[in-house]
């Protein structure tokens, strides 16, 4: 009862969140994209799934995309840098990140998806939410048994990264993020979170990244 009094308290407030506009503005000071009120802090009270950064965007005009050797390995720790920055913000005990759902996976193929492919496309190019919007098949059924599995109802799903540019200054990451409730297979909120501008693609991108999704959901 309790879970179910708090989830309903938490899709109102998402529903607000989204309405107001789920994008974060490149304009805001140092490049961050963190809106202000952290307007993703009602999940800190429940058990959230984060799934893989889906991919790296390609075509940007820096060219760090192409740049990057190992773009898989790169990824991988991306998703490192967001656990390792979440959970230093106290969420490590409740949510459930990407190598646990790795993990889970390996046990059990059969019963839960595999998080590295998870069938993201459709949702790349949306930038806010709206009341029509839904994950469609074969994602959300891939979301259904993965929040069955880890007995959560809410997905953080980081669609895909990019880079642009930033002035005379050099570039930065972009993060798009969706969160997707499984259950009604609802888009609730949706937006970029970019990095500090850095003058090359170096791992402080990364770690940049992780912490400016982390700006909106907890403070330090």
């Amino acid at each position: 009862m309790l879970r179910s009094a708090v989830a309903s308290i938490l899709l109102v407030a998402l529903a607000s969140a989204g309405c107001a506009g789920g994008g974060a503005s490149p304009a805001q000071q140092g490049g961050a994209s963190a809106p202000m009120g952290r307007p993703l802090s009602g999940l800190a009270a429940q058990r959230i799934i984060v799934a893989p950064v889906a991919v790296v965007a390609s075509g940007d005009s820096l060219g760090w995309a192409a740049g990057i050797p190992r773009q898989r390995e790169w990824l991988r720790q991306l998703d490192q840098e967001i656990a390792t920055e979440l959970g230093a913000r106290g969420l490590e005990g409740a949510w459930v990140f990407p190598e646990a759902l790795a993990r889970g996976f390996q046990r059990n193929p059969t019963l839960s998806p595999d998080p590295y492919r998870l069938a993201v496309d459709p949702l790349r190019n949306v930038t806010r939410p709206s009341p029509e919007l839904r994950a469609p098949d074969p994602l959300a059924s891939q979301l259904r048994t993965l929040v069955a599995v880890h007995d959560g109802r809410f997905v953080l799903l980081p669609v895909q990264v990019g880079f642009e540019p930033a002035g005379a200054a050099g570039g930065r990451g972009v993060l798009r993020l969706l969160l997707v409730d499984a259950r009604t297979t609802e888009v609730r909120w949706a937006g970029d979170v970019r990095s500090d501008v850095f003058p090359t693609f170096e791992p402080g991108v990364a770690v940049s990244l992780a912490a400016r999704l982390a700006d909106l959901i907890a403070a330090r």
